[in-house]
């Protein structure tokens, strides 16, 4: 299995790339793996996925995100 990185854009989406699944709140999985562009902020008409609607003024600074560890 490839390594998953996902990286935040500033003021954009989340860009992901290696091997990754999407699944949806109603358990529909998405395909996914290789490399794909998730919307963060909120206006794409095609959520999960990014339809640079945030190129519209989304305003998110990288440098305002707080690195944490998940479990």
């Amino acid at each position: 299995m490839a390594e998953t990185i996902i990286v935040p854009q500033e003021h954009g989406p989340y860009h992901v790339k290696g091997d990754f699944r999407i699944v949806l709140s109603d358990g529909t999985e998405l395909e996914g793996g290789g490399e794909t562009w998730l919307c963060r902020c909120g206006l794409s008409k095609m959520k999960p996925f990014c339809d640079s609607t945030h190129k519209g003024g989304f305003v998110c600074d990288n440098a305002e995100m707080v690195a944490r560890s998940g479990g």
